[in-house]
C-alpha cells in the first residue's frame, strides 16, 4: 500500500467518527460561505484597487460586476454538471477554480488580468453554489432535517454577506487590498480536502446523463446577456445601443433555448417539466419578487449613509453590521418556522415581516430620522425577514425534484435569485435617483407585499 493511499485511509478513518450527514453540512456551508463572502467583499476595496491598478472611472465597477456577471450565467449550467458528473467531482473543480482564481486575484497588477480573475471567480462559484445546495437536499431527506440543515446554511450563506464589507475594509485598511483575497486561500484549500474525503464518487443509483452541450451555451449566453444588459442600463440607460442589443440578443438566446429544450435536446439540461411541480414553480416565482425587493437593499442603505450622512465606505460596512446579523438570526430560526408553519404560511408570515422592516426603512428615510431608527431598528426587521423567508422557499423548490434532479433545481432557483437581483438594483437605483431614496424603499417593500401575496395564493402548504 502506498504512502498516499495510507494516508486517505488513515484521514477517512479519522473523519469516519463524525455523524456523516454532519459532515456534508459542514462542507456545504463552507462552500456557501466563500461564495457569498467573496460577492461582497471586495466592494470596499475598490479605492484602492483604483489607486493601485489605474482603473478608470468606467472600468473600476467591472471588479464587481465581472464576478456577478460570470457567476449568474454560469448557476444553471453548474447545477446540472453536479447531476451529470457527481457532486464530489464538480466540488472539487468549482472550489479549486474558485480558489486559484482569488490567488490569482491578489497577485494582479493589471486591471485587465484582475477582471479575467474575476470572472474566473464567477465560474467557479457557479459550479460551487448549486452543488452545496444539491448535496444537503440529497443528504437531508427528511422534511424537518432538511429544513433545519437549510436554515443553517442559509444562516452562514448570511454570515458570510454580513461579514464581507467589515473584513474586506479592515484588512484594506490595516494590510491593504491583496490579502483581503489571500487570507481566505486556506479555507478553499481545506474544502476541497473535506469534499475529496467526505463526498462519494457517485450517488449510487443514478442514471449516467449527458450534458446538453448545446442547451448549456444557449442559455448561459442568453442569461449573461440580460444580466448584462440590466447592469449596463444603470449607468447609461435602457436607450443605449450595447444595453438594446445585449437584451435582445440575451432574450432571443432563452427563446432558442426554450425551442431546443423542448424538441431538440435528447437530454435537455433543463427538462421543462420540472416546473410542473406545483412547489418549484411558485417557489420561485415568490424567490424572483423577493429577491428583486430585497438584494438591491444592502447597496441602497450603503449608498444612502454615505451619500446623506456621510460615512466613509468602511464605516458604511460597519453601519450594515446589524442587519447582518439578524439576517444570521433569521436564518436560524427559519427551520423551526418551516417545519412548525409549513412552506406557505412560513413564507408569507417572513416576507409579511420584511415588507414592515423596508416600509419602516423608507418613512424613517423620507423623515429625515437618525440611524438607529433608518438601519439599526427597521434594518434589523426587514433583515430577519427576508432571510428567514429564503429557507422555506429553498425548501419548496427542492421538494418533489429526484435525486438526479436536485442539482438542476438548485441552480434554477440560484439563477433566479441571483438574476432577480441584478434587476432589482437596476430598477431601485434607477428609482433612487429620480425620486429619492424613500421612493426605492418603498418599491422594496411592494415586492415583499408581492412575494407574500403571491406565496399565499400558489405555494403548497407543506
Amino acid at each position: 500500500m502506498s504512502v498516499y493511499t495510507t494516508a486517505v485511509t488513515r484521514a477517512r478513518g479519522r473523519i469516519g467518527r463524525w455523524e456523516p450527514r454532519r459532515l456534508v453540512l459542514v462542507l456545504a456551508c463552507v462552500g456557501s460561505f466563500s461564495v457569498v463572502l467573496d460577492a461582497t467583499i471586495v466592494s470596499v476595496t475598490l479605492p484602492d484597487l483604483r489607486a493601485d491598478l489605474g482603473f478608470s472611472p468606467a472600468a473600476l465597477p467591472w471588479a464587481v460586476n465581472a464576478y456577478t456577471l460570470a457567476f449568474a450565467g454560469c448557476l444553471l449550467f453548474g447545477g446540472r454538471c453536479a447531476d451529470v458528473f457527481g457532486r464530489r467531482r464538480i466540488m472539487l473543480i468549482g472550489m479549486g477554480l474558485f480558489t486559484v482564481a482569488r490567488v490569482a486575484v491578489g497577485l494582479a497588477e493589471s486591471p485587465a488580468f484582475l477582471l479575467i480573475a474575476r470572472a474566473a471567480q464567477g465560474v467557479g462559484g457557479a459550479l460551487l453554489m448549486p452543488v452545496t445546495l444539491s448535496m444537503l437536499t440529497t443528504t437531508f431527506v427528511e422534511p424537518s432535517t432538511r429544513a433545519r440543515a437549510l436554515a443553517m446554511w442559509s444562516a452562514v450563506g448570511a454570515a458570510g454577506a454580513a461579514s464581507g464589507p467589515v473584513i474586506g475594509g479592515l484588512l484594506t485598511q490595516l494590510v491593504g487590498w491583496r490579502l483581503v483575497f489571500f487570507v481566505l486561500a486556506p479555507l478553499g484549500v481545506a474544502g476541497m480536502v473535506g469534499a475529496f474525503l467526505v463526498l462519494p464518487p457517485r450517488l449510487s443509483g443514478t442514471s449516467r446523463a449527458r450534458l446538453d452541450i448545446v442547451g448549456a451555451l444557449l442559455v448561459t449566453t442568453g442569461i449573461t446577456g440580460v444580466v448584462l444588459a440590466i447592469m449596463r442600463s444603470a449607468a447609461v440607460g435602457w436607450a443605449d445601443g450595447m444595453v438594446l442589443g445585449a437584451l435582445l440578443g440575451g432574450f432571443a438566446l432563452i427563446g432558442i433555448f426554450g425551442v431546443h429544450q423542448t424538441y431538440w435536446a435528447a437530454d435537455p439540461i433543463l427538462p421543462l417539466d420540472i416546473f410542473r411541480i406545483r412547489s418549484v414553480s411558485s417557489a420561485n416565482a415568490v424567490m424572483f419578487l423577493v429577491g428583486a425587493g430585497f438584494l438591491a437593499s444592502p447597496v441602497l442603505l450603503s449608498l444612502y449613509l454615505q451619500d446623506v450622512h456621510g460615512y466613509s465606505p468602511m464605516l458604511a460596512g460597519v453601519g450594515y453590521l446589524p442587519v447582518g446579523v439578524a439576517m444570521i438570526a433569521g436564518s436560524r430560526s427559519a427551520g423551526w418556522l418551516t417545519v412548525r408553519l409549513g412552506v406557505r404560511t412560513a413564507t408569507m408570515l417572513c416576507c409579511a415581516i420584511s415588507t414592515t422592516g423596508l416600509t419602516w426603512t423608507a418613512a424613517c428615510i423620507a423623515l429625515d430620522a437618525s440611524y438607529f431608527w433608518t438601519v439599526l431598528i427597521s434594518g434589523a426587521i426587514l433583515g430577519y425577514g427576508t432571510a428567514a423567508a429564503f429557507t422555506p422557499i429553498t425548501v419548496a423548490a427542492t421538494d418533489g425534484v429526484s435525486a438526479e434532479r436536485s442539482g438542476l433545481a438548485a441552480g434554477v432557483l440560484n439563477t433566479v435569485r441571483q438574476t432577480s437581483g441584478a434587476v432589482g438594483l437596476a430598477a431601485l437605483s434607477a428609482v433612487s435617483l429620480a425620486a429619492g431614496y424613500a421612493a426605492s424603499f418603498t418599491a422594496c417593500a411592494v415586492c415583499l407585499a408581492a412575494a407574500s401575496l403571491v406565496a399565499m395564493v400558489t405555494m403548497p402548504r407543506r
